[in-house]
């Protein structure tokens, strides 16, 4: 879910990792700066980053490709000299978008077709603006968090080197609250824009202008790994493919060893997610990120024969009816107490999970305008998410775990 995706949802409610449980060869995030060096600084070979500088159209400049394996909603055509990315639904229902990834040096090629009006991008880019916060932790991973130099709201970035930048002037706001100010980024003329998986009636207006707006739309992946894969997506802008397949096998790799540490849990625990606004109780169906999720760590979930990928639209009668008795409430809401849950609706009492003192919240690390990591660096770290489930559902399986995005609310 993207900043202004989680913003808006902020704005409508009250504010919606970890060692992982026995993993192994656990990612490390290397961070810093991530500069990446300009054109005049790399090899002038064709290989990695550097630009062409003797093209050859017989020569592959791409040595190094992307395989995307869990991933449904981008693909990645490699061509000698160029990269089709292609981004099957860059928001609701909308018909796929192709985007023509020429490398440094190279001449633009001559297409036809479908991709003879696709937007044409030379990589890798060195300016990038991004609409979601989502996008920060595939940057700093790839160590690419040098090329970040515009981010939509700077009160929802929750990354430590991203506030750093930020309050160092290197980072520029350029759509706070969710509203694009074109003048700034076209004065700013970044090499791309990523959206944040939605439409936005500034986008034909940056592309008019000679601004290249590529589509992220990560948050429509039914599955955690095919989300976290979108770090392969960024590495195609950036030029760090490599470096992206690392970062993306240790992802797999310790997330599928924590949902085989959950399978060997011989209770399944019963589970309630989401919450209310205004009456209507937004909840995870059982084919989404969230149910996904749940179902690998271990747990029973109500909503689980609803295959939908989206969230179901309830009253409370109609979800206490369902899990009313279930042991444990995984929210959104940034509550500290008891008292804040019944302030919200009185009939949360009701809830076992409320009576029983087993509501845990993803709100661990929060800004105070409404940024959670749980949506940013959550995105990359499914594992990390997993582990924390795993551990709140299995805690005799995680003994010392230590929770990285989810916190238990004191209620009594």
């Amino acid at each position: 879910m993207s900043a202004l995706r989680t913003s808006a949802l902020h704005r409508r409610r009250p504010r919606l990792r970890a060692a992982a449980l026995l993993l192994t060869a656990l990612l490390v995030a290397s961070c810093g700066d991530g500069s990446s060096p300009a054109p005049s600084q790399t090899k002038a070979d064709g290989r990695g980053d550097g630009c062409v500088t003797d093209f050859s159209p017989d020569k592959d400049y791409f040595p190094v490709k992307s395989t995307v394996r869990h991933a449904k909603n981008f693909s990645v055509r490699y061509e000698k000299s160029y990269q089709v990315l292609t981004v099957a639904q860059p928001y609701p229902n909308a018909k796929p978008e192709s985007y023509v990834l020429v490398k440094c040096g190279a001449p633009k090629p001559s297409l036809a077709g479908d991709l003879a009006k696709a937007q044409q991008i030379t990589v890798p880019v060195h300016s990038l603006y991004s609409m979601s916060t989502t996008h920060l932790p595939l940057l700093t991973a790839t160590d690419r968090l040098g090329v970040l130099t515009g981010v939509a709201d700077t009160s929802l970035v929750t990354t430590p080197e991203v506030r750093a930048r930020v309050k160092a002037g290197k980072v520029a706001e350029y759509a706070k609250g969710g509203t694009i100010n074109t003048e700034k980024v076209i004065a700013a003329k970044p090499d791309v824009l990523l959206t944040q998986g939605s439409d936005d009636p500034h986008y034909p207006k940056l592309r008019a202008a000679g601004i290249p707006v590529v589509a992220d739309a990560e948050w429509l992946e039914p599955t955690p790994l095919g989300r976290a894969e979108w770090v392969k997506a960024t590495a195609a802008l950036t030029g760090a493919e490599e470096r992206a397949d690392r970062v993306f096998h240790d992802v797999e790799t310790a997330y599928t060893e924590a949902a085989r540490q959950a399978a060997q849990a011989r209770t399944p625990v019963g589970v309630l997610s989401g919450s209310m606004f205004q009456g209507t109780w937004t909840m995870a169906a059982g084919g989404s990120y969230v149910g996904t999720l749940i179902k690998d760590a271990g747990g029973t979930y109500p909503w689980a024969g609803d295959r939908g990928t989206g969230s179901l639209r309830l009253s409370f009668e109609a979800v206490y009816a369902k899990a009313g008795d279930a042991r444990l409430w995984l929210t959104d809401q940034k509550w500290t107490s008891g008292a804040d849950i019944l302030k919200a609706d009185s009939r949360y009492g009701r809830l076992a999970a409320v009576r029983d003192g087993e509501v845990w919240s993803n709100t661990k690390t929060t800004t105070p305008e409404g940024g959670n990591d749980f949506y940013e660096r959550g995105l990359l770290r499914p594992d990390l998410i997993l582990s924390d489930m795993a551990a709140i559902l299995h805690p005799d399986l995680a003994r010392n775990h230590t929770f990285t995005f989810y916190e238990k609310v004191p209620t009594k």
